[in-house]
């Protein structure tokens, strides 16, 4: 035998096998992060009951009366989600509020149905509109600018934000001029009345 393959003999010997996985300690590490996942999650959980708890001096939603008139407009698109007027990251979770789903909004002299199919639906009467805005975020949506239709109502002693997005978003604008001019219409005739 030559000297280069004795010294290569030898150097193959020397090789060890590599180490075989330590199944034991790779279960535990995976069940350990399950685990911590799951807490996580139930932490997350009871900060939103948390939130609702606060909430709860909020009346119950309104439900559309039967027979409502003939819709201006209606869309079909997405609810992002309910905050306090004006806070844009103040979610609401009572009443459902807090649940993105998708929406069927119609809009009749009368106000405001909004149909959530898998949600809480709920009706905001057109004395309670205070004005609808092109924005670009609620509640952790962040959208383009004026990619949200932003409709601000009163309910109870409380001024809330409600984001929308159509399947359509080139409809927002209509949107937002009905309402705001439903909302100027309201006032006119409730100064009226006080006079």
């Amino acid at each position: 035998m030559t000297p280069a393959v004795i010294q290569l003999a030898a150097e193959a010997a020397e090789r060890q096998s590599a180490e075989v996985t330590d199944w034991g300690a790779r279960i535990a590490w995976v069940v350990g992060l399950l685990v911590f996942i799951a807490f996580v999650y139930w932490l997350m959980r009871q900060g939103w009951k948390w939130r609702g708890a606060l909430q709860n001096d909020l009346p119950e939603l309104p439900t559309a009366p039967g027979g409502l008139p003939e819709h201006r407009l209606a869309l079909t698109g997405r609810y992002h989600g309910s905050t306090t007027a004006g806070q844009w990251l103040d979610r609401i979770v009572a009443h459902g509020l807090g649940v993105r789903s998708r929406v069927e909004l119609t809009l009749t002299d009368v106000g405001l149905d909004v149909v959530r199919p898998g949600a809480t639906d709920f009706f905001v009467p057109a004395s309670q509109l205070r004005g609808a805005r092109l924005d670009k975020g609620i509640a952790g949506k962040v959208l383009t600018e004026g990619g949200l239709l932003v409709v601000t109502w009163a309910h109870g002693d409380k001024l809330i934000d409600s984001g929308f997005r159509s399947d359509r978003a080139a409809e927002h604008a209509a949107w937002v001029e009905a309402i705001n001019s439903m909302n100027t219409n309201t006032s006119i005739t409730t100064e009226g009345a006080e006079r």
